[in-house]
């Protein structure tokens, strides 16, 4: 493991545009869980499966139902930053990374002050009413009880993609050019099976692939350095 944190070091060192896409494996240190481990989300117990509590189908049928699973399983308002956040935004205030492109929804890498982040997948905390578009922070949904509603009736939805929505046009443009133009690209924390993002990572050109992520992936035999561990573990090694 020291040989490939120093090798880490040195791509780090050597690189002047470097890119990191990050998915809930990033997170898991701060006490949010993911999705796909044996004790992730997917796994737990519920009345419905999560895919489809998570798809905008069931977001308009039963939005009471939604919104209970939604409140208990995907907003964590105790997560704070780990190691990984805050290696990320010192990495960028040195002008060594030039941009995060996330799966994540936790707002987390912004809180520990990253600030060119392309979120594929949204944000729990921006909300918006679904007649007259007013924004509302993540208090409007915690702070209420049932179907959140705006002042003008209208029922307040989460800024994030469910299943059965398309990626924003305008976020996954940004991620594409800048993956496309860095010279190291760090995927950490995610198994690269969620798509159409996870295919994102395909248009990367540079000379340096790192995987860091506790399972393998489908791009490790393209990768110029795989590191199986956590990833806060090893960011807060370099």
């Amino acid at each position: 493991m020291d040989d490939k944190i120093e090798k880490l070091r040195g791509i780090v060192e050597r690189s002047h545009n470097i890119v990191f896409f990050g998915g809930a494996g990033v997170s898991t240190e701060s006490g949010i869980p993911d999705f796909r481990s044996v004790d992730g989300l997917y796994n737990q117990q519920w009345k419905y499966p999560p895919e489809t509590i998570l798809s905008h189908t069931f977001f308009m049928k039963k939005t009471d139902e939604f919104y209970r699973f939604y409140r208990a399983k995907m907003i964590c308002t105790s997560a704070k930053p780990n190691a990984a956040h805050l290696k990320l935004a010192e990495l960028e205030e040195k002008g060594k990374l030039s941009a995060i492109v996330t799966q994540n929804i936790d707002g987390l890498h912004q809180a520990a002050g990253s600030k060119r982040v392309y979120e594929l997948h949204g944000s729990v905390l921006r909300n918006n009413c679904m007649k007259c578009r007013k924004f509302y922070g993540l208090e409007a949904i915690t702070g209420s009880e049932g179907i959140p509603r705006c002042e003008c009736g209208g029922i307040i939805k989460p800024d994030v993609v469910l299943y059965e929505e398309g990626l924003d046009d305008a976020v996954v443009s940004g991620a594409v050019s800048a993956i496309s133009n860095a010279d190291t690209l760090i995927i950490g924390g995610t198994s690269l099976n969620v798509y159409p993002a996870a295919g994102l990572v395909r248009y990367f050109r540079g000379d340096n692939l790192v995987i860091i992520n506790m399972a393998p992936t489908q791009m490790d035999s393209n990768a110029d350095l795989v590191i199986d561990s956590k990833i806060g573990e090893v960011f807060s090694q370099i």
